[in-house]
């Protein structure tokens, strides 16, 4: 069977579920296939399901708007960040030259990579939107590497499902599936609008996940744990997609 025909007979299979009998019988045909999300338990778990498997089936490849450079905002808008911690300021005030980021969990070449490290792979520039939750967005350009050459250098494991990624300021962390990691658009960001990537933005590294909502887009990223089982984190969705 085609990979379109069979999309379609799930798509189908979900909507006819999710119509007649319910949104848990939607859960099971997306059990079926490998598309339920880590927070699919409790009482949104059925909805959160069906809206994961869904926008899966349509959207696994399309990509996020991509903006003019007129259409950058002048100024970007910088939500609040807490205090940097000792650790933090120190790193900053030595222009993170003893920073690392960790690549581990099942891959076949765990590594620690430094942020000279992580600009000799291949260069992408990105003009976004970022959206938040709290209804404030912004658009600008940003540049770094793409997630899926970090993950490719380090050997993803067969049995990989997600990546787990933590910030320098923990213990804020997320993680997203293996579908938005690989995507072309996900970048392990370091620069902003043609300069370096300010700290109130992330700097001097954040995940950004322009397909999904800002939360998903976390700052300071020292870490990276390709896992094949995830916890959702946080008071939102696990999957945020627009």
């Amino acid at each position: 069977m085609s990979a379109i025909s069979r999309r379609q007979m799930i798509t189908r299979g979900l909507a006819a579920a999710a119509g007649l009998s319910g949104l848990a019988v939607a859960e099971r045909v997306a059990d079926r296939y490998g598309l339920v999300p880590p927070d699919y338990c409790g009482l949104y778990g059925p909805g959160e399901t069906l809206t994961y498997a869904a926008q899966r089936l349509l959207t696994r490849h399309s990509l996020a708007r991509e903006f003019s450079r007129s259409q950058i905002s002048n100024p970007p808008f910088a939500n609040e960040i807490t205090p940097p911690s000792d650790h933090f300021t120190r790193l900053q005030a030595d222009g993170f030259k003893d920073w690392r980021v960790s690549v581990e969990g099942l891959v076949a070449r765990p590594a620690s990579l430094s942020l000279d490290e992580i600009k000799r792979f291949p260069v992408r520039r990105q003009i976004t939107e970022i959206a938040c939750e709290e209804g404030w967005s912004y658009v600008a350009e940003w540049i770094g590497t793409p997630l899926v050459d970090v993950l490719r250098a380090a050997g993803i494991m067969p049995q990989a499902r997600y990546v787990a990624y933590f910030s320098m300021e923990r213990p804020w962390r997320e993680s997203i599936d293996m579908a938005d990691a690989l995507h072309p658009q996900t970048l392990l960001a370091y620069g902003m609008n043609d300069g370096d990537l300010p700290t109130a933005f992330g700097g001097p590294l954040r995940l950004r996940v322009p397909r999904q909502l800002g939360y998903k887009s976390i700052k300071f990223i020292d870490r990276l744990v390709v896992t094949d089982s995830v916890s959702p984190e946080g008071s939102y969705a696990w999957y945020a997609g627009i």
